[in-house]
């Protein structure tokens, strides 16, 4: 079972997304799902701009699946992952994952997040409603990396 990656521009139907995983199927007892959106913190944050290389990103979503596909007896894993410019309260992220029973489910997208905060290669660019810190544009600042979220990844490696 190949997972389906997407990495566009365009906004996405989360509840098409899922719909399409169920299409014909009797086999599958749970479905988990998580969205994320670009968060605006304090009334700072206008948009979020992702940047990718295309066909990496892809490739490197779809190894992040077929490791979740080896862990868990998974029915279905889909990722759609936004790139662009990416205006604050709009969607980023889905990832869904279905299996016969609700834990597996619940695991492997969990999983999945955890390595996509952390392994994803998308490169993060706050556009600010008031002036960052930076010397060359005082209106936008890069995202680093965060440790809280490569602590959340390091769980799964003893499982």
């Amino acid at each position: 079972m190949q997972p389906y990656i997407l990495v566009s521009t365009d906004d996405f139907d989360a509840a098409a997304l899922t719909s399409h995983m169920t299409d014909g199927r009797t086999d599958i007892g749970a479905i988990v799902s998580f969205t994320g959106y670009c968060r605006d913190e304090n009334k700072t944050l206008l948009a979020l701009e992702l940047e990718h290389y295309p066909g990496m990103a892809e490739a490197q979503l779809t190894r992040i699946a077929e490791n979740a596909l080896q862990r868990w007896p998974l029915q279905a894993v889909t990722i759609v992952h936004r790139s662009g410019m990416i205006k604050a309260g709009e969607q980023i992220v889905f990832v869904a994952t279905a299996s016969k029973h609700r834990q597996a489910a619940f695991e492997a997208a969990e999983f999945l997040m955890d390595y996509l905060k952390s392994d994803a290669p998308f490169w993060k660019k706050e556009h600010l409603a008031a002036p960052a810190r930076t010397d060359t544009d005082p209106q936008s600042a890069w995202v680093q990396a965060k440790a809280s979220d490569e602590n959340l990844k390091k769980r799964w490696q003893d499982k």
